[in-house]
């Protein structure tokens, strides 16, 4: 199934989910390079909400660019497929080498902004990471370890604490909702 069709299929969890999947899907309407950073207006981004094995705890790496403890992730770079990208981003993120997807289908939708920034001595405009995240597992006993040139710390932590570790506001908001679906899907 092509990426439109997925994000249209997309069954939304609230209001925010609705908004942003009726605006995504206006994006790949309007632009035809939503999946490469040449847009630099709005690209696709995949993240992934990595817990462990009891789905009690959440990997986090703490961002150099951002300063705080977030979740792990990155650009699509002209890859439509999504979850591919996210199980990369883990990966290379973390150091860990098993990664599995919990489920196949997106877990979450949102449109991000990303204030402008510094990166590798270039400047980034103020833009909108259209991004799909996805629920993957790994064992928390795995060794890990920092990507130097993205984050300079990995933790697991619990659920509840994965949110308050955050110092970004508009993560919070979707890590507590990632929180939510994740109980609800286990029926806690």
């Amino acid at each position: 199934m092509d990426l439109r069709q997925q994000i249209k299929n997309y069954t939304p969890y609230n209001a925010q989910e609705a908004k942003d999947q009726e605006l995504i899907l206006r994006y790949m309407d309007t632009f035809d390079n939503l999946l490469t950073r040449g847009n630099e207006f709005a690209h696709f981004t995949a993240s992934a909400w990595l817990v462990n094995k009891d789905r009690t705890k959440v990997l986090m790496v703490y961002h150099n660019i951002y300063q705080s403890w977030s979740w792990v992730g990155g650009h699509a770079d002209g890859d439509a497929d999504l979850l591919g990208v996210a199980m990369k981003e883990a990966k290379e993120e973390t150091g860990l080498k098993q990664v599995t997807p919990v489920l196949k289908d997106i877990f979450s939708i949102e449109i991000l902004g990303v204030a402008a920034h510094e990166k590798k001595g270039r400047h980034v405009a103020t833009h909108l990471h259209l991004n799909a995240t996805f629920l993957l597992e790994a064992n928390e006993h795995e060794l890990l370890h920092i990507k130097p040139d993205e984050n300079s710390d990995i933790k697991w932590f619990l659920l509840d604490e994965a949110v308050e570790a955050s110092t970004e506001r508009e993560l919070q908001v979707v890590y507590k909702k990632l929180n939510e679906k994740l109980r609800l899907l286990q029926g806690k």
